[in-house]
């Protein structure tokens, strides 16, 4: 999966002793499957499979992914056919690239984890994952064709939404909204004048509204104040 390169030059193994390769040949994406009925079966389960799925060659290219699979860039199945898996996905350690790709070179089969990043083809948000490599089909073939799984992580929590107000600003309002006055409103919070008046201009602001019987209409809207209570309360 790095540069194309990885079993040597078409039609010879690593060590140039004549096995045959696959790269450059056509591959048959059903793997070891390939042959008879099992065909349409696989393709068909790959199909149906919820979880992310491509067949590629040894350097990455890819022969078929599933609606799963192609899901996760907004795309058709057959639109990341040819494309690279390096040019979806962003390995996070090069190291667990390497090793893949020495084994490949030596003819190891094994599994490989490789943990990637991407973004998100329907709203372009950071995804993470990780992908396990299987070098797949017949055993004679140098190098293989390779089975990515893609197992998606959590996505990042959403942020908490901001509070429409401070509860310093949800007292103020729940004063005013009961008519007491800037004074009252400082006093009863230990507040000087022009404290209150400073919270006041800052939901404002905020809020874009102008007037004191603006800001507490809002508040009941934003559900700042308790629409049930009197005197009116925060909520």
């Amino acid at each position: 999966m790095d540069d194309g390169t990885a079993g040597g030059a078409p039609g010879t193994d690593a060590d140039g002793a004549g096995k045959p390769s696959c790269d450059g040949a056509e591959i048959d994406p059903a793997g070891p499957y390939a042959d008879g009925p099992w065909r349409n079966y696989f393709l068909i389960l790959l199909d149906r499979i919820p979880t992310p799925i491509a067949v590629c060659r040894a350097h990455g290219e890819v022969l078929i992914a599933n609606p799963a699979m192609a899901a996760q860039w907004g795309a058709a199945p057959g639109q990341l056919r040819g494309r690279n898996l390096l040019d979806l996905f962003e390995p996070r350690a090069k190291a667990q690239l390497d090793r893949l790709t020495e084994a490949l070179r030596l003819g190891r089969r094994s599994r490989y984890p490789v943990e990637v990043r991407w973004r998100d083809g329907s709203d372009g948000s950071a995804r993470e994952g990780e992908l396990t490599i299987d070098p797949v089909g017949d055993p004679s073939v140098n190098p293989p064709a390779l089975l990515a799984l893609l197992r998606v992580g959590d996505p990042a929590p959403a942020p908490a939404p901001r509070a429409p107000a401070s509860p310093v600003e949800a007292r103020i309002l729940a004063l005013a909204a009961g008519g007491a006055t800037t004074a009252s409103i400082g006093t009863a919070l230990g507040l000087t004048v022009d404290g209150v008046n400073y919270h006041l201009t800052r939901l404002a602001r905020r809020w874009r509204v102008q007037g004191r019987t603006a800001l507490v209409a809002r508040a009941y809207v934003l559900g700042v104040l308790s629409a049930d209570s009197w005197p009116p309360a925060p909520a």
